[in-house]
């Protein structure tokens, strides 16, 4: 019998969940529970990076939890564990250390941008900068290959990442002459591979431009007049296409109401204060029921304590079998000599 293909993907509990979350990681990977055996993990070690604060993190954690099982993640059907639940995930990320070309980590994404940032700055290269930040990548990797995972649902700043990953998982099965570890390769939505935020970039909590997935109506409604416009006025067409506001709108609307709402802005006649209240309606309307829906989950946080424990247990079993098998071709240890 042929063993299902694998999607796994996972979110940082650094902040509350916003529409970017939402429509590029957590709906595409959703979406990909159709036709692939879903993995879902809440990073928590990866928040260690940033967060210090202990009951922030537990909150953030629950968080997290309630919105994934708020926007259609079935435990019961899907798993869904905590990465610190799962203590094979940093077996396995010392594992990869010693297969990881130090090359890959000085090029990843994050530890450049650090990097960056502070030359801007003025400041020494890695001031600020944490050993956990630098192995970033390898502590991911070691989350996607401890799950047999085919592929990993991203937006394009981080299929770098599972392209490292990829490069590790094949260095290691060719030193042992053996398929190992599942090779992954990165998925990405293309309508929503990068969501617009407020002023237009890339909708991130460190450019303080989200919208956050559970804004109350007025919340939401005063965020969407925020978003940032053109000085052209009442009169004069538009180009939908430039447009942020539109940008947020086809992500919401149907493709017959995105129709009509572009050819509004190409005649003339409509201000961006009209497009503002369509995308507000067309926007409440989609996320109001998983609004309701958090509320109740995050109020019950034993409910979603039976939920993370079901799926540690399941994920365990998983996990073990992974590190299993490494330690039998690497000769490490007492599993080494069993089997």
């Amino acid at each position: 019998m042929t063993q299902p293909r694998v999607a796994l993907t996972g979110i940082k509990p650094t902040g509350i969940p916003h529409i970017g979350n939402y429509l590029g990681a957590i709906r595409p990977a959703l979406a990909l529970a159709q036709s692939y055996e879903a993995r879902f993990f809440i990073a928590d070690y990866h928040a260690l990076n940033s967060i210090h604060d202990p009951q922030r993190l537990s909150d953030l954690t629950y968080e997290v939890a309630a919105t994934w099982i708020a926007c259609g993640l079935d435990p019961a059907r899907m798993l869904l564990y905590r990465q610190s639940d799962v203590p094979e995930t940093f077996e396995l990320a010392s594992f990869l250390m010693a297969f990881t070309a130090k090359g890959h980590m000085n090029r990843a994404h994050a530890y450049k941008d650090a990097i960056a940032k502070n030359e801007a700055a003025g400041r020494d290269a890695d001031a600020g900068i944490n050993m956990g930040l630098y192995t970033y990548p390898v502590l991911m990797a070691a989350d996607i290959l401890l799950f047999d995972t085919d592929v990993v649902p991203v937006g394009r700043d981080q299929k770098q990442h599972v392209e490292i990953c990829a490069d590790i998982a094949q260095t290691i099965n060719h030193a042992y002459g053996a398929e190992l570890l599942v090779v992954p390769a990165p998925v990405t939505a293309a309508a929503t591979d990068i969501v617009p935020g407020l002023d237009g970039r890339k909708m991130s909590k460190s450019y303080d431009n989200t919208i956050p997935l559970f804004a109350t109506e007025p919340q939401l409604k005063k965020l969407i007049g925020r978003v940032v416009t053109d000085s052209r006025t009442v009169e004069e067409p538009k180009d939908p296409d430039t447009c942020n506001v539109f940008n947020l709108y086809r992500l919401f609307a149907a493709p017959e109401r995105q129709e009509e709402l572009a050819t509004r802005y190409r005649a003339g006649g409509m201000g961006y204060g009209q497009a503002k209240a369509a995308l507000f309606e067309e926007m409440n309307a989609g996320i109001a029921p998983l609004r309701e829906r958090y509320q109740a989950l995050i109020d019950d946080r034993a409910a979603l304590d039976r939920h993370l424990t079901e799926g540690a247990e399941r994920a365990r079993g998983i996990a073990v079998a992974t590190m299993h098998r490494l330690r039998q071709a690497a000769g490490i240890g007492a599993l080494a000599k069993s089997g």
